[in-house]
């Protein structure tokens, strides 16, 4: 095959051409006769962009198609895919790439991908991983963090900078306003006074650890270290994903493990003891429920006289309310979808919120134009929700009239499980009573009550065989 008069001028004309000679790459089209497929073109320069027009006779799907997409505005040139990558020629990608798509070439040097963009503030971003694949879907989420402003384009920044930025950036918008709260004051007041002048690339497993047994050592609680760990995983997990570290070190290191506490439960001659004392008492409506249901102190404060249905002694929990800090009372939904539960109403809880509701509207008929209608069955005196501290402290002294220890209002809870699992009620109820997410969550806090379970089963047995034998000598 005759070569063509313009081959010869393509390492000089077009810079493209140079830079892939550069590379060793040859880019000889007249070799196509050896392919199965004879490729003529006509190549000119207009306006800085070059246009391909190429004829095929091989008439293969990919080579067709890349004839048909044999226009390019850029640095490349469709060639036929019978030209082999391995006899010296390249097949370029259709078209040139739009501003912002970035770039992924492999370093010999690192032996791993990397790739890289120009951040929306004119910045260059890189992210980096052992195969092409990755490098790729690490370019992709990074480009799509920097669109909506959730990327720190800086490669290498503090963890004063970056853990800030991603529980406002990116982590805030997935998890509840409560649990945000929480975040926040765990990284001002214990992970950035520690952490904050470290490199993000430059954190250690020996730096966590030591932050663990600092706290440990200062009083903090094994739970509340396990949830500062956590808050660490998730935001170094996303720092991985971006490619911003290569890997987690939060993986090298164990958090301590809190202990099981069973919490301070109630018998039922102490039950029957404080529901006597209550009689009267502003609380004594809530504590009633609390023990016989066993819900959560959120869930009885936003409970409404609606989600009550006293005839068919029904009561349904679709809601739960916190208090924070400069936001006040927050109303949402519970956790899980088990936490939407039914509960059916023993006749005496029936009776002590008939009794609860008369009162409460002799007080609202007194407090007149300020009363706030909310529909709350625990309001305070004008109708809003009931504040906890408040509720705690009358709780406390109730428990000292009843001749009872300090407790928790929360273990009012535990306390009716466990009640409720000794009635020998199964487990599978105690469960769904609760709002349990799962079984095993209710087994595994509440395994204590089973020996005695136990003990009762394995007597059924004895009673069986002891009857069998009876018989058996009877004849």
């Amino acid at each position: 095959m005759e070569q063509e008069p313009w081959a010869d001028n393509f390492p000089r004309h077009f810079p493209i051409f140079q830079q892939l000679r550069a590379k060793r790459v040859a880019l000889f089209a007249w070799h196509a006769e050896t392919h199965f497929c004879k490729i003529s073109a006509a190549v000119y320069l207009e306006k800085h962009y070059i246009r391909t027009k190429q004829l095929c006779t091989c008439k293969t799907s990919s080579c067709v198609q890349g004839v048909e997409n044999g226009i390019t505005n850029g640095d490349a040139v469709c060639f036929c895919s019978s030209l082999r990558e391995s006899d010296g020629f390249i097949m370029a990608k259709r078209g040139r790439r739009g501003k912002g798509e970035g770039n992924i070439y492999y370093r010999e040097e690192e032996g791993r991908w990397m790739g890289s963009f120009y951040t929306e503030d004119g910045q260059r971003k890189y992210v980096y991983d052992k195969t092409q694949q990755g490098a790729l879907a690490k370019l992709r989420a990074a480009q799509r963090e920097d669109a909506q402003g959730m990327l720190i384009a800086e490669p290498e920044q503090t963890l004063s900078v970056y853990l800030p930025h991603w529980l406002e950036k990116v982590h805030k918008s997935k998890i509840r306003l409560s649990t945000y709260t929480r975040y926040s004051i765990l990284l001002k007041k214990h992970i950035l006074p520690a952490l904050g002048h470290i490199k993000v690339q430059k954190l250690t497993a020996t730096h966590l650890q030591s932050l663990y047994n600092r706290k440990l050592e200062e009083g903090l609680s094994a739970g509340v270290v396990r949830l500062l760990h956590a808050v660490l995983h998730k935001a170094l997990r996303n720092a991985l994903r971006i490619g911003l570290v290569s890997r987690n070190v939060c993986d090298l290191v164990d958090a301590p493990q809190p202990a099981q506490s069973e919490g301070q439960t109630l018998t039922t001659e102490q039950v029957h003891r404080l529901l006597e004392v209550a009689k009267g008492h502003d609380l004594e409506a809530i504590v009633t429920v609390a023990i016989m249901t066993g819900m959560r102190l959120g869930e009885l404060l936003a409970l409404r006289w609606q989600d009550i249905d006293l005839e068919k002694r029904n009561l349904q929990i679709r809601r739960t309310v916190t208090f924070l800090a400069r936001h006040g009372y927050k109303e949402t939904e519970p956790k899980t979808a088990k936490g939407r539960r039914s509960i059916v109403l023993p006749h005496v809880t029936v009776e002590v919120l008939r009794l609860h509701r008369l009162r409460q509207l002799e007080v609202k008929l007194k407090t007149g134009a300020t009363w706030q209608e909310k529909g709350l069955v625990f309001s305070n005196a004008s109708g809003e929700y009931l504040h906890a501290g408040n509720l705690r402290r009358k709780f406390r002294a109730l428990l000292k009239q009843a001749g009872l220890g300090p407790m928790r209002f929360h273990d009012l809870r535990h306390s009716a499980a466990t009640l409720l699992l000794s009635m020998g009620v199964h487990p599978k109820v105690v469960q769904e009573i609760l709002g349990h997410s799962d079984i095993t969550m209710t087994l595994d806090r509440y395994s204590h009550v089973l020996p005695s379970m136990q003990q009762e089963a394995m007597g059924k047995w004895d009673a069986e065989f002891d009857e069998s034998a009876d018989g058996r000598e009877s004849k």
